[in-house]
């Protein structure tokens, strides 16, 4: 009886844990579903590089303020080495290339590259814990990435734009530091994992920042400023308080399969912010993507024997 007890008792806990993590995952994904168009608006007025690297540097003032006065005790070496994966992929790698991209491209033609996010991070942490993925997804895999490819030929009028491939890269970088940083969050904690890989990419944007601004000033409208006060307080550090504990708690499979909304949250929010015109192509490649995201997550796969001691719930 008490060890009926005890496995009842287990699960509850388990599905309380699971059902938390979806909560605080949508709520990221809420915050992350206006990047682009914030992200859009700011590189009309403003340098990209300035966009992509300040957004960084801003939210970094802000961790290292929390990190100090909640007194957090500084990562061990191996928890650096993951930060540093995590400072590359969200902090460095993902800001800049998509803002450079958005200044090329309308917010809800980028939606749909991103799209891919969700399984690219799946394919993240099966590299990050050793499973082995099923033919069915690898076949989803196929499909949602040719389809991306397919819609970038086409929008580009035959051939594939930079900015497509600028996304691309922003989408594989991101979702190894997804990956990365919703390990990390079980053991360092959510909030710590991005201020910490903020505080550690600092000083890399500085000099960056300082060219950018003696070659394109800092002039710039209100909306420009607006958008990038959200890329940097709500995308860049909010946002992601959010999405790592909901990952650290509901497992980066289970919790992921929220980015699925992503796409079309960032759809909406380009009609009603930026007007942009959603076109009957766009929206078709928007739902294959996401189809066969959906599709690759819910595919079986296997645990190789020598990984036997990673976490199993974040492939």
């Amino acid at each position: 009886m008490k060890h009926s007890q005890k496995i009842r008792s287990v699960n509850s806990k388990n599905s309380s844990d699971s059902d938390i993590g979806l909560i605080y995952g949508f709520l990221g994904v809420l915050g992350f579903s206006l990047t682009l168009p914030a992200t859009r608006v700011a590189v009309l007025d403003l340098d990209p590089i300035w966009v992509g690297l300040g957004r960084g540097f801003v939210a970094a003032i802000l961790a290292a303020i929390a990190l100090y006065f909640t007194r957090q005790k500084l990562p061990s070496f191996r928890q650096w080495r993951s930060l540093a994966i995590v400072s590359l992929g969200v902090v460095l790698g993902f800001p800049l290339l998509s803002a450079w991209a958005m200044q090329r491209l309308p917010a809800a033609h980028g939606a749909v590259v991103l799209g891919l996010l969700p399984l690219m991070t799946a394919i993240a942490g099966v590299f990050r814990a050793g499973d082995r993925p099923s033919r069915q997804f690898w076949v989803a895999s196929s499909i949602g990435s040719l389809t991306v490819i397919g819609f970038g030929i086409f929008s580009g009028a035959g051939h594939l734009q930079p900015a497509d491939l600028a996304l691309l890269i922003a989408v594989v970088v991101a979702a190894f530091g997804y990956a990365e940083g919703g390990q990390l969050a079980k053991t360092l904690g959510g909030w710590q994992v991005i201020s910490w890989a903020l505080v550690l990419a600092a000083p890399v944007e500085i000099l960056p920042m300082i060219v950018s601004t003696s070659q394109h000033g800092l002039t710039a409208s209100p909306a420009a400023w607006l958008g990038f006060a959200y890329v940097s307080v709500v995308s860049q550090f909010i946002a992601f308080f959010a999405w790592y504990h909901g990952l650290a708690k509901g497992g980066v499979a289970r919790v992921g399969q929220i980015q699925l909304l992503q796409p079309f949250l960032t759809l909406i929010a380009s009609v009603l912010l930026l007007s942009e015109t959603i076109t009957p192509v766009t929206m078709g490649a928007a739902c294959i993507v996401v189809a066969s995201v959906a599709v690759g997550r819910r595919s079986p796969i296997k645990r190789v024997s020598h990984c036997s001691t990673s976490p199993s719930s974040d492939s």
